[in-house]
Formats: C-alpha cells, sequence, structure tokens
C-alpha cells in the first residue's frame, strides 16, 4: 500500500493566516470613535447693543468641554449693571467611554435680570438649569427654572415646554422675546437647550437696542457608536466572532482533502 498524493495543487490559505489577515485589516481600521460628537455648556453670556450706551460682549463664563476640557468649571458671579446679576455658575460635560453617550449640565444660581425693568420690573430665579444626553436612541435636553418671578409677566412654568416664549412689549410693540428652554438642531445634528434667551428686537418702534443675554446652554452632538470596532473590546469581540465562521469552515476543508490510498 501506498499513498499517492496530488501532484500540482494550488496552495490555499489556512484558516488561521485568514483569521491573521483579516484581524490586520481590522487593526488598520478607523477607530468609530472618529466622528463622534461632544458635549459642551456654558452659565452666562451677553452681547447687548443698548441704545445711548456702549455695546456690552461678555462670556460664555464658566464653559466646560468634553472634549477640549475642561470637562467642569465654575465662576463665582456675573455682574453687568443694568442687565444682570448672578450667584454661582457651574457647568460639567461627560462622554461615557463604554456606550459612547454625552452629557452636559449647566447651573446658575441666585440670578436676577434688570434689562427689562422699565417695562415689567426685575426678574429673579433662585436656579436656572439647563442639560442635555445624548445615546443610541437620540438627543433629549430639558431646562429648570427654580423659584423664577418675572415681574408683570405670568410667571412661567418651573419646567416650561420646548421654545416658550413671551412677547415683551409697550404699547402695543414688541421690543424684545423671552424664550424658556430653547431648543434648536443645529447643521451638525448636535441639540443645543438653553435656559433662559432675552432677546431685543432691533428696528422696531420703541426698540431698546440689540442683541441677547443668555443663561445656562448646554450642546450634546451624536453618541458614537457604543464599542469601538477598531481598538480594545472591539477588535477582538470581531476577531473572535470571525473565528467562529473561518476555523470550522477550513477544519471541514481540509477533510475534504485527504490524501489518496491505492
Amino acid at each position: 500500500m501506498r499513498v499517492r498524493t496530488p501532484r500540482h495543487r494550488v496552495p490555499r490559505p489556512s484558516g488561521l493566516a485568514g483569521l491573521v489577515a483579516v484581524a490586520a485589516l481590522l487593526i488598520s481600521a478607523t477607530p468609530a470613535w472618529a466622528e463622534a460628537g461632544d458635549a459642551s455648556a456654558f452659565g452666562v453670556r451677553l452681547d447687548l447693543s443698548l441704545l445711548g450706551s456702549r455695546a456690552t460682549s461678555v462670556g460664555p463664563f464658566a464653559a466646560a468641554h468634553s472634549e477640549d476640557g475642561p470637562l467642569t468649571s465654575t465662576f463665582k458671579t456675573v455682574d453687568v449693571p443694568g442687565a444682570l446679576s448672578t450667584g454661582l455658575l457651574s457647568t460639567d460635560s461627560a462622554r461615557d467611554e463604554r456606550s459612547g453617550g454625552l452629557a452636559a449640565r449647566a447651573s446658575v444660581v441666585d440670578v436676577r435680570v434688570d434689562l427689562l425693568a422699565a417695562l415689567t420690573g426685575s426678574w429673579s430665579a433662585e436656579a436656572v438649569e439647563a442639560e442635555c444626553s445624548s445615546t443610541q436612541d437620540g438627543l433629549t435636553g430639558s431646562a429648570r427654572l427654580v423659584g423664577l418671578s418675572a415681574g408683570t409677566l405670568q410667571t412661567p412654568a418651573a419646567e416650561p415646554a420646548p421654545n416658550t416664549t413671551v412677547d415683551v412689549g409697550a404699547l402695543g410693540v414688541t421690543v424684545a422675546e423671552l424664550v424658556l428652554n430653547e431648543q434648536v438642531r443645529n447643521d451638525d445634528g448636535s441639540l443645543t437647550v438653553t435656559a433662559l434667551r432675552l432677546r431685543l428686537l432691533d428696528g422696531v418702534v420703541g426698540s431698546l437696542g440689540s442683541g441677547d443675554l443668555v443663561i445656562s446652554s448646554t450642546t450634546c452632538g451624536a453618541a458614537a457608536l457604543p464599542v469601538p470596532l477598531a481598538s480594545g473590546a472591539g477588535l477582538w469581540i470581531g476577531v473572535g466572532a470571525l473565528a467562529l465562521v473561518v476555523l470550522p469552515a477550513s477544519y471541514a476543508a481540509g477533510r475534504r482533502r485527504a490524501p489518496e490510498v491505492v
């Protein structure tokens, strides 16, 4: 009895060799984090041009950013005479490295707004807060106005519906807009939530000026994929899954190519 091996057989790559080749391809791939968004927040920003006064542009104060840092920030107080005074500003932003989720929060306490005091009296609030979050299910945001007193205006709900707008005017002419829980979808897909924005309307009879005052604003981009494909656990999960397919198939092919016995 002798064993005859077929001649001129074209060698085929083994299952292990194929697995190594695909693993190398995965390692060279771009990580899934590359296109992930980020989260940011700030406490106060003013950009105002009042009639008969110099323009005022200050802030943003207590800015936080999940990508560039700092992740958290505080600012002791903001005092702009005739416009705004506050207590402590605090913000934070975060990225969950496991889930790819993002979150941001902004809070300003002991708020007093005097910008429209001649029309409505002063406004005050114990706290003005905004937050946003981003998960694989999408983007969400909310705002809270704790202990808000809006002068002669009707007091809004403590948790107003998104984009609640109150017109402020005199003699039937609207000269300003108060927007609460402002939620804006940006061109890049991110969501910006601003707890309180007071916007002066320019070009109308009785206008006080132009610009806006912003208190507690957060922005969240799209969440990243839960596990980066080409790094850490994602790589080994991919290689392991591939091995479950490649190795059994290679073993079966090897059995079919057994030597001939004559």
